[in-house]
């Protein structure tokens, strides 16, 4: 059976793929899909967190995962690939508030796809990509948070972001 692991990894953390590993103890295939039109405002460009989720995935050993961008209503990406399975993460009471409205919504939409909730190993509970960020741009230390790959771009894209403040 395939799973559709939805989200916009801006960047991908290791919360998140602790997630994608818990998914596939239990399924056989999974689809990490990159939202390209988030109402959030991303700092990586759609293309830049496909490929740091490719890359974060491989160093991982997880080449069997495929990563696809998406764009438009989940549940049309779900029907598309042949799922009823969504997996979304929880890591605290505020985060099934939102993800609650999220099953309500999709089940409106097609009540055949089902939800399903995985909450990450304790040591990423309170990881998530805006701390991250917020981490990162005030001079923190993010390695244990996150691949090579992301901690690399992240340095690359804070050279960006000072060149345009200048």
């Amino acid at each position: 059976m395939v799973a559709i692991y939805p989200g916009t990894f801006d960047p991908i953390t290791k919360g998140h793929i602790n997630i994608i590993k818990r998914s596939l103890n239990v399924f056989n295939e999974l689809i990490v899909a990159v939202a390209k039109n988030s109402q959030k405002e991303p700092l990586f460009s759609a293309e830049e967190r496909l490929m740091m989720a490719t890359e974060s995935l491989k160093e991982e050993g997880l080449k069997e995962v495929k990563i696809e961008l998406f764009d438009g209503l989940l549940v049309d990406f779900v029907k598309r690939h042949n799922s009823k399975i969504v997996i979304r993460g929880l890591r605290a009471v505020s985060d099934f508030e939102f993800e609650l409205q999220m099953a309500f919504m999709n089940r409106e939409l097609d009540n055949s796809i089902e939800m399903m909730f995985l909450m990450p190993s304790i040591k990423y509970s309170f990881l998530s990509s805006s701390i991250v960020k917020n981490v990162f741009l005030n001079d923190g230390c993010i390695k244990n948070m996150v691949s090579k790959i992301v901690a690399e771009s992240m340095r690359e894209k804070l050279k960006i972001i000072k060149g345009e403040r200048k």
